[in-house]
């Protein structure tokens, strides 16, 4: 899987990136059905999170979440994520 984080309207601090990479470990089952996997964080007076993941068999999914701390919208996006890779797993799994 191939990753790439953006910052917009500011530079992520050391913290803020260990941050994502250690959130992005929840979706780590799925690194072999996932091609990539872009997220950008944008920062205006709260912090907006969105993440495109492109799958192996065609499907994309657009996710976003916002919140005044970057730590909790970060866990908004990744719930909604986690989720949403779920369910294309299964979606997937059943065509089989």
């Amino acid at each position: 899987m191939n990753k790439s984080v953006s910052a917009q309207g500011f530079t992520l601090e050391k913290d803020q990136s260990e941050l994502i990479e250690q959130k992005l470990k929840r979706i780590a089952y799925a690194d072999d059905l996932i091609i990539d996997l872009a997220l950008r964080v944008k920062e205006d007076k709260k912090y907006y999170f969105d993440a495109t993941v492109n799958f192996r068999w065609g499907a994309s999914a657009h996710v976003a979440a916002d919140d005044y701390d970057f730590a909790a919208g970060l866990n908004k996006l990744m719930d909604v994520l986690d989720t949403k890779v779920k369910k294309e797993k299964d979606k997937i799994q059943q065509k089989k």
